[in-house]
């Protein structure tokens, strides 16, 4: 009896056995089965082919505006709020979204790009989620060639350096007080430090006249990069920013090129080493020397990031990595992943086309006079005194990211990172033809008889003497540079706090200091 009992047992557990074991089986593959009926009936979007541009459903360009709350079908598919296409890919499209796009952003740039790097830069922006762009431009993009393009672009208004502009922008109040002063009357990066602010102090009031929510300022060899958000939408980071939140500070990454021989920066460069806001600190400072190779700094040039800053009364600038305002000690908020990507010295001609815009001596002594940044010193003098073939040797040596071994050892550190949305969305922007199509548009479109006539006045103006380029003095009733600094400032608040210049990350020097 007791061993039929017994023998009973066993077939039970046997049989629990069989059936765990199918349902072990069975279990995975009803999963797998089901993924593959919703991938094939749209339930599920494959992450590659969601960028392709067949597929037309770039972020940032839906014209209903982001929400907070989305519903279930919204995180099947995180890049659009739709299931039509938000990126359509015909050549005439201009992108003329601003009447739907909220919060509605502004970038601001002083700018003496060429169409080739402008029009990248733009629309880039565009896809993400912005809506106007106030270009001061000079020097090339200043032209007739390009600005004729520039001004058929919805969105984009060009505000040319002239002499009524330097002479409206000599009454700011500006001048007249200590925030800024420790920049006036220098040369170079110093004067357009200058330039800079005296031009985001304009772009306010524009901005704010038009409209907009948000503004940023922003060179036109850097991209802004919208990570953290369901979608790759700068629109729907900034909308979900807390309204007590006056200023977001987006740390920059750094372009880590892989070649001498770039082109276009935006459509090959993916390396970047990051900032050291968003890495550990003994991952930082246990691997500064071998990321910085042998260079003055971890990052090249600046390492504090840049800025957007909420539209309202008494905004101010703060030189041209932050804003401030008159009246109070604005919020700030440090973002964790978005980030702005800088890149610099990506090409081999940026070592004398900066050279050549600076008239300062190639020693080390001057030099301190012209740049801000030791780097942009060292390569200032190299470029002014050594062979083409020296200086390419140089280019190599200190900037472009050869070593294998090295890359894959700071990229396992989280150092340097991969980053590809940029560069595919621009490589499907110039594939789908949106570029030449705005540029054909351009010359088949007659401008006014007065912006021409501007423009080339502008231009004319622009290239008669290297310092007409890069002037930002302030000038007198009479048009005459007042090139002695006053001895005694009205001082309109003394606690104002004194611009933020470009800074280089924190050095080797410093982990002591960090660390306590």
């Amino acid at each position: 009896m007791m061993a039929g009992a017994h023998s009973q047992s066993q077939r039970q557990q046997q049989t629990w056995s069989a059936r765990l074991v199918l349902l072990l089986t069975v279990l995975p593959l009803s999963l797998a089965a089901l993924a593959f009926v919703l991938q094939w009936r749209g339930g599920v979007t494959d992450p590659v082919s969601r960028w392709s541009p067949d597929q037309g459903q770039f972020p940032g360009m839906s014209t209903s505006p982001p929400s907070r709350h989305q519903s279930h079908s919204d995180c099947a598919n995180p890049l659009s709020q739709s299931h039509n296409p938000s990126f359509p890919y015909f050549r005439d499209w201009n992108f003329d979204y601003s009447t739907h796009l909220s919060p509605k952003i502004c970038i601001t740039t002083s700018t003496s790009a060429s169409l080739d790097q402008t029009l990248p830069w733009i629309f880039y922006h565009k896809v993400i989620g912005v809506s106007n762009f106030l270009l001061f431009v000079e020097g090339k993009a200043a032209s007739p060639n390009v600005t004729r393009v520039l001004e058929t672009i919805p969105g984009v208004k060009i505000i040319y350096r002239t002499r009524e502009l330097e002479e409206q922008q000599a009454k700011s109040r500006i001048w007249n007080e200590t925030w800024l002063s420790s920049f006036f009357y220098k040369p170079c990066n110093y004067e357009l430090f200058v330039k800079q602010s005296l031009n985001m102090e304009m772009a306010i009031v524009m901005a704010r006249d038009s409209g907009m929510d948000w503004i940023i300022h922003l060179d036109t060899d850097e991209l802004m990069f919208p990570a953290g958000p369901n979608e790759y939408s700068l629109r729907q980071l900034l909308a979900d920013v807390p309204g007590n939140v006056d200023i977001v500070i987006f740390p920059n990454y750094e372009s880590s090129v892989e070649r001498d021989d770039i082109k276009e920066p935006f459509s090959e460069v993916s390396m970047f080493k990051k900032n050291y806001d968003h890495l550990p600190k003994d991952v930082y400072f246990g691997n500064y020397k071998e990321a910085t190779r042998g260079n003055p700094n971890y990052f090249l040039t600046y390492g504090n990031g840049k800025a957007a800053a909420r539209i309202q009364d008494h905004l101010r600038p703060n030189g041209a990595h932050r804003w401030h305002n008159y009246m109070k000690t604005p919020n700030e908020i440090k973002l964790e992943e978005a980030a702005v990507l800088h890149y610099t010295y990506t090409k081999f001609s940026d070592l004398t086309s900066r050279r050549d815009r600076c008239g300062c001596k190639p020693t080390k002594e001057d030099v301190k006079r012209c740049f801000m940044l030791d780097f942009d010193r060292s390569a200032f003098i190299i470029a002014s005194t050594a062979t083409e073939e020296e200086m390419l040797q140089w280019y190599r040596e200190r900037i472009v990211w050869t070593d294998e071994g090295l890359n894959m050892k700071l990229m396992r550190k989280g150092i340097l990172t991969r980053i590809y949305a940029p560069m595919i969305i621009i490589q499907s922007l110039k594939e789908s033809g949106v570029f030449t199509s705005v540029i054909s548009k351009a010359v088949q479109t007659k401008l006014s008889k007065d912006n021409f006539l501007k423009s080339v006045e502008s231009s004319n103006s622009t290239r008669s003497s290297r310092s007409e380029i890069i002037s930002s003095r302030k000038t007198d009733a009479d048009g005459l540079t007042q090139v002695t600094a006053r001895r005694t400032l009205e001082v309109i608040d003394s606690s104002l706090p004194s611009a933020i210049p470009p800074l280089s990350p924190p050095s080797y020097d410093h982990v002591g200091l960090i660390t306590s």
